[in-house]
């Protein structure tokens, strides 16, 4: 299936796609099967200050200031170490899962499920599946489907234990990572190739063998059509 990422801004799909991975903030697009994304395990930026105001004890902390992705510094990590407070964050991720259903989107990609591996140590990899599993039951209860993102060593795990039923990875071929997916999900998997890291031509990177069927290649922030730094190529 042709697929579409659109995380840095909705516009009308190009012809042919099926598939739309849109934020959850904006609306599905007509026509198409539509995953909505969730930033599961980390703070959204525009809502950096609102956690640290109101759910701070949520908000994983060392040393006295608040743990960041350091390849995306205005988000947080979110503190999943107990089971009261992976219960209190399901509660509130949850209402977003449950906004995608609302607005009428049909399934749910949650990132960052590896972000115990910028904890240094305060997280693990089962604090992390056990949210997940608390997440996979409030989509599925709200009739989503579920998409694991990326943290390919966890993919075994993450389909037995918490019930995922596809995922999304970003740059699988050039991490050599597609088959993990492939091994776990079959052909549910969409990989998104950036243009920035791209080795090769991108109509030699559609030819591969190795690559999941719904592959995309785009521009790096996303930008919607119409932008001059936009790309999309779909395999």
């Amino acid at each position: 299936m042709a697929v579409d990422y659109q995380l840095g801004g909705a516009y009308p799909p190009p012809a042919g796609v099926g598939l739309v991975v849109r934020d959850s903030t904006a609306q599905p697009a007509a026509g198409v099967f539509n995953v909505c994304y969730v930033n599961g395990f980390q703070t959204q930026p525009a809502e950096r200050e609102v956690w640290l105001r109101d759910r701070r004890d949520l908000v994983l902390f060392e040393g006295g200031d608040p743990v960041v992705d350091e390849g995306w510094p205005d988000e947080l990590l979110l503190d999943t170490s107990t089971a009261d407070k992976r219960r209190r964050l399901a509660e509130i991720q949850g209402r977003t899962i449950e906004s995608c259903a609302a607005a009428g989107f049909d399934a749910v990609e949650i990132d960052n499920l590896d972000s115990y591996t910028r904890s240094d140590g305060a997280l693990t990899a089962e604090d992390n599946l056990a949210f997940a599993a608390d997440l996979a039951r409030i989509a599925h209860d709200a009739g989503l489907l579920i998409g694991q993102k990326n943290a390919a060593d966890l993919t075994g795990r993450a389909k037995e234990r918490v019930g995922f039923d596809f995922a999304v990875a970003e740059e699988c071929l050039q991490h050599d990572e597609c088959g993990d997916y492939a091994a776990a999900y079959g052909d549910r998997v969409i990989d998104i190739e950036y243009t920035d890291y791209l080795a090769e031509p991108p109509e030699r990177t559609c030819a591969r063998q190795d690559r999941p069927s719904a592959t995309v290649i785009r521009d790096r922030d996303l930008v919607p059509s119409g932008d001059e730094q936009h790309f999309h190529h779909r395999c």
